[in-house]
């Protein structure tokens, strides 16, 4: 059976707390079996891995899913801690990237199922849906010592019904904004006193999800694009000595961007920044500070920044930041590291084998997904344990690998979990080695099964 080094096993005993003994041996055995299985990530492909193929008792292994009691809250607690612990200096700010992702689903039995944007197949002219669970996605954005780009390690995934699917269960629905308010809360409960940013693209660009996170104790900065035409106001003037009536909440309204983006009397900034894919971009800006208003809600003060590209590269946007003491650039440069987000969710795909898992019941399908996102997270940490300072990389002849990548990571913690005490009787200088029979046929069926 592989087995874990020394190194992992510290790392991964700060999760013990949080179940039974025997529930959390059984759960390790799963995360040992999911790691090293290639293809579909479900509990018999897990145990096939370490093997456990005939193992009798094969039921104890899904009731950790299915039925034994463990909360899915105190395991994100546990793993935001030792993120935070591992990559990030004592008094660096919290970057966290919120989104969305749809595990295609299909089948009567899988009750949290509806119908939504598919962002992969959609396009700018063509909107695609598709039939699945749609996922809200919190994620930590850390630096790595194999990189120059942040990583973003996912600690919390909650699944976002639809509004049909919520009245069909008889659930309370929330919306995106909703759960990203419950989100930020349950961080700040965690991690009270820590500078936080929260960056999101337009689905969380909310005056009511701005108020939140500025009426918090300890304020969450909000990072998010902002429309051309928003409703953008100045602040209200004193009011005049004996006039009654209600105190104005905003003053005159403002231009709008578009306004201002065709306006020839704009001062635009031309400013270098790290752009997508790791080149540098020349960018113009211009920022200001107004009061974003919508109807309903208690005007939300803003920082914007408008984006033009000189080469035309691509179509002006503006952004906006609940801190309106923050830098124009700063704000450009914490919503481009919204995008590492999206390779965490390719790299979940294409690694981790997400959408092959084939629970049904509900408790099951709430605690698969989020364990495969927390899993990726824990590669990580596993690949920083065992090599501090320079990973692995896979190079061949006919390409010249730069950056390290999760597979890089995940190939790391693979070859320790496989090398840890299965050969530890041969010497090391033996052309030939003693293979324990079980790690032999786990070997042999990895070769022949692997796609």
């Amino acid at each position: 059976m592989p087995t874990p080094s020394a190194p992992i096993i510290q790392v991964l005993a700060v999760f013990a707390t949080a179940f039974t003994a025997p529930t959390f041996a059984n759960a390790l055995v799963l995360l040992y079996g999911t790691i090293l299985a290639p293809g579909r990530r479900t509990v018999a492909a897990a145990l096939r891995m370490m093997g456990l193929g005939s193992c009798k008792h094969f039921t104890n292994y899904h009731r950790v899913l299915n039925r034994a009691r463990w909360s899915p809250w105190v395991l994100s607690k546990l793993l935001l801690a030792l993120l935070i612990r591992l990559f990030l200096p004592p008094e660096a700010p919290l970057l966290l990237a919120v989104d969305e992702t749809l595990e295609r689903r299909r089948g009567p039995q899988i009750k949290y199922k509806g119908w939504f944007r598919d962002p992969i197949r959609s396009t700018l002219t063509r909107v695609s849906k598709a039939l699945g669970i749609r996922w809200i996605c919190l994620a930590l954005l850390v630096p790595v010592p194999w990189g120059p780009r942040l990583w973003a390690l996912p600690f919390m995934t909650i699944p976002a019904l639809g509004p049909q699917t919520s009245a069909r269960l008889k659930k309370r629905h929330r919306t995106l904004v909703e759960w990203a308010m419950l989100m930020v809360d349950k961080v700040r409960d965690w991690q009270p006193e820590r500078e936080t940013v929260l960056v999101g693209d337009g689905s969380y660009a909310a005056v009511a999800l701005g108020n939140h996170c500025r009426r918090l104790r300890w304020p969450v900065k909000l990072v998010s694009r902002l429309r051309l035409d928003a409703r953008l106001y100045d602040f209200p003037g004193p009011r005049p000595q004996g006039k009654r009536g209600p105190t104005p909440k905003k003053g005159p309204r403002q231009p709008s961007l578009a306004h201002r983006l065709q306006d020839a009397t704009t001062q635009w900034q031309e400013v270098v920044i790290p752009w997508y894919g790791g080149q540098e971009k020349k960018i113009e800006v211009v920022t200001g500070v107004s009061l974003w208003y919508r109807a309903r809600e208690e005007p939300l003060p803003v920082r914007w920044v408008l984006i033009r590209c000189p080469e035309g590269s691509f179509k002006p946007q503006a952004l906006f930041c609940t801190d309106t003491s923050a830098a124009a650039r700063q704000i450009v440069l914490w919503f481009i590291a919204r995008w590492n987000i999206e390779v965490t969710f390719e790299e979940l795909r294409a690694q981790l084998g997400f959408e092959t898992q084939r629970q049904w019941s509900v408790k099951a399908i709430e605690r698969t997904t989020p364990c495969l996102s927390g899993i990726f997270s824990l590669v990580v940490v596993m690949a920083k344990t065992l090599h501090p300072v320079t990973l692995p990389i896979r190079q061949t002849s006919w390409y010249w690998k730069e950056e390290a990548t999760f597979s890089d990571a995940l190939a790391a913690v693979r070859s320790d979990l496989w090398h840890g005490a299965n050969y530890s009787t041969s010497a090391q200088e033996a052309d030939c080695i003693s293979i324990p029979q079980v790690a032999l046929h786990s070997l042999v069926e990895v070769a022949c099964y692997s796609t």
